[in-house]
């Protein structure tokens, strides 16, 4: 079939709205029990309602959960510090699940047919997340979180009855640990007698300073003595998880990279000299190296490695620019890569000589995938709407100089379409990615986000600059005092280095990001003019604002990456783009949701009525119902046409498939 000849840009593509919202779902937390694979799956149709599904040994799929009292579909979640994660656990079909709309826990045992969903903890404004079970106690561990009283939540370790008395009567909940500002990954060891769990305080996140602690359980569940296993300046811990054989596995980057370790020797005595139960323990590490089997603790539940069997791990892990999965020999630490066509991208789970994994791969999007026997298969897709393979534009992996002699990294993905050529000579307009966090990072994994773009003539740069992780934690650190600097400098020092290739039109570049990634892209069009157009998600404008406004669990972050706590320091304005909005360089649009308690609605209305009465080209656009994040398939579908209209007004293109945008005062 011969070639269409149309401006890049305005090129139809098959990757819609309607065919890939409608009919995809996010997928998480995967989990095994026995030959059962459990998961939850987000369904953007179903206002983002969250649904448990469990695939058993024959291969039949199904929603777990039955209705709650009768009523009301349960939707799988939970809001402690407001990212979630682990919102459920299951042990031999019991299951316990926090309910996003109310925030209790429920118990479901699926192996009783007569069985009800039964609520373990009272109606009140309290979340739980991180579940594990202690099922021969006869209870749970959890992170709570407790929005009872005013000013900023208390965060706790818990013991929680599986009998459901505790939603009776919340006298019954067993406060295990409560020391810290923040606690989370509670994990049993195999014969439930120790508990391990991790810790840290203000102004720390769990990636710059977090701690270990170890504790023998009395008969009750509650902590009887403890040790504190790792705590180091500046060294971060993730992961705590007991070996088959009462070893204790954790992640820390006291190397400078997030590698393994095993604790051995957990055998409690009593120490006649000083009165007082003790260990005797010998820590070492498993495959030190430039590997980072871990990543930052966004969210609740983080599950990267797994046992295999009584001597080896199964771990993923970044390396060069991608992630890995394979083997790692708890004797001698040695690393065994497997060859299964796909990157880990989420949880790794293993049973019964089986492994479970989400992940990704240059031609696929987010998938269930199982080893088993050296063979592996698809067990759940997150859409059932493939890109064909000549639409997909693959990452390449690309670095570049920064203005101060150091090295970037991004991905870059140029057009793909066979049905289209562009005119020759002409060169395709830039969609600059700047990812979220900022502690986090983009992969090369099918993203089809991204394709929505690539399929109609544009080119996208997924950057990883400075303060991303995978790269170590020197790299992870070098944005730290310098927020809204460096990330600028590496986003805009990448563009001009496709530029100056060749590779795009340097007149039509964008930039785009949600969250801390939209706060680069704000500060990038206050304090650059390389930029021709702008779209920020929930991006922060006012820095000292939010300081004020968020959340717990980020509510010093900004300490750290702008370099002062000092709240009279003149730097909270000079980095803030609300300030220099007589600086914005290009249109802006802005999107934003309604209920949003990460970064409160406040920060787009603002920039944009300061934007406005300047009479500078920018357009705001507040979903109802979302949050930090859009989960509603109606909302996404807008947000892409909207997006696409927007480039589309303000380069002079009719791009196939996009929203009319008005943008007041463009020229």
């Amino acid at each position: 079939m011969s070639q269409v000849t149309a401006h890049y840009g305005e090129w139809s593509s098959p990757i819609t709205g309607d065919s890939f919202v409608a009919r995809s779902v996010s997928l998480s937390q995967v989990r095994v029990d026995g030959p059962d694979t459990y998961w939850v799956e987000g369904h953007p149709l179903a206002d983002g309602r969250n649904t448990l599904l469990r695939r058993n040994r024959l291969g039949h799929t199904s929603e777990v959960l039955p209705l709650i009292d009768g009523v009301r579909l349960p939707d799988v979640r939970t809001r402690v510090h407001e990212y979630g994660g682990r919102a459920y656990a299951v042990h031999e079909g019991l299951i316990v699940f926090s309910d996003g709309y109310d925030g209790r826990l429920y118990r479901f045992d699926r192996s009783d047919a007569r069985a009800r969903v039964i609520p373990l903890t009272p109606l009140e404004d309290v979340r739980y997340g991180d579940i594990e079970l202690a099922v021969d106690r006869g209870l749970l561990y959890a992170v709570r979180e407790d929005h009872r009283l005013e000013g900023e939540p208390s965060n706790s370790l818990v013991a929680i009855p599986l009998d459901g008395s505790a939603a009776r009567d919340g006298s019954h909940i067993i406060p295990v640990y409560c020391d810290a500002d923040f606690v989370m990954a509670p994990t049993l060891s195999p014969d439930n007698s120790k508990l391990a769990w991790l810790t840290w305080n203000h102004p720390d996140m769990p990636w710059t300073h977090s701690v270990l602690h170890v504790a023998s359980l009395d008969f009750e569940g509650r902590i009887t003595t403890s040790v504190i296993l790792v705590d180091q300046p500046d060294v971060c811990v993730y992961e705590p998880r007991w070996t088959l054989n009462g070893d204790l596995i954790h992640v820390d980057d006291s190397t400078g990279w997030a590698n393994l370790y095993r604790t051995e020797g957990f055998t409690w005595f009593e120490d006649e000299d000083v009165h007082a139960w003790t260990t005797r323990l010998r820590t070492r590490p498993l495959h030190p190296g430039p590997q980072a089997f871990s990543h930052p603790h966004w969210q609740l539940g983080l599950h990267t490695f797994d046992n295999f069997d009584n001597d080896l791990l199964i771990c993923s892990w970044a390396e060069d620019v991608t992630w890995h999965i394979g083997t790692v020999r708890l004797d001698n630490g040695l690393l065994e890569e497997w060859s299964t066509g796909w990157w880990p991208i989420g949880n790794v789970a293993s049973a019964d000589g089986r492994v479970v994994f989400l992940a990704d791969s240059a031609t696929h999007a987010p998938a269930i995938v199982e080893v088993k026997d050296g063979k592996t298969q698809v067990l759940r897709p997150s859409s059932d709407a493939e890109v064909e393979a000549e639409y997909v534009s693959l990452a390449q992996a690309i670095s570049w100089s920064t203005r101060d002699g150091e090295r970037a990294h991004g991905f870059f993905y140029p057009p793909a379409n066979p049905n289209f050529a562009a005119p020759e000579g002409e060169l395709p307009p830039l969609v600059v990615n700047v990812h979220g966090g900022p502690t986090t990072s983009c992969r090369p994994g099918l993203k089809v986000p991204f394709q929505f773009w690539t399929s109609r003539g544009f080119a996208v740069l997924d950057v990883n600059y400075r303060g991303s992780t995978g790269f170590g934690r020197n790299y992870r650190e070098r944005l730290n005092g310098n927020w809204g600097v460096m990330d600028v400098h590496d986003c805009v020092d990448g563009a001009l280095y496709l530029a100056e290739r060749g590779l795009i039109d340097r007149k039509r570049m964008a930039i785009r990001g949600g969250s801390a990634g939209g706060f680069t892209t704000l500060a990038a069009l206050t304090t650059t003019d390389v930029f021709s157009a702008g779209c920020s998600f929930y991006g922060v404008g006012d820095l000292r604002a939010l300081a004020d406004e968020t959340h717990k669990f980020e509510s010093r972050y900004a300490f750290l990456l702008l370099g002062t706590d000092d709240m009279s320091s003149p730097i909270w304005e000079e980095r803030s783009p609300l300030f220099h909005t007589d600086r914005m360089s290009a249109p802006l649009l802005l999107l934003q949701g309604e209920d949003d308690k990460v970064v409160p609605p406040s920060q787009a209305t603002q920039m944009h009525e300061a934007l406005n009465a300047a009479h500078h080209p920018s357009v705001l656009k507040i979903f109802a119902g979302e949050g930090h994040g859009f989960r509603r398939g109606e909302n996404i579908k807008d947000a892409w046409e909207t997006e696409l209209g927007f480039y589309g007004r303000v380069w002079g293109l009719q791009p196939q498939g996009a929203a009319d945008v008005e943008v007041p005062y463009l020229s």
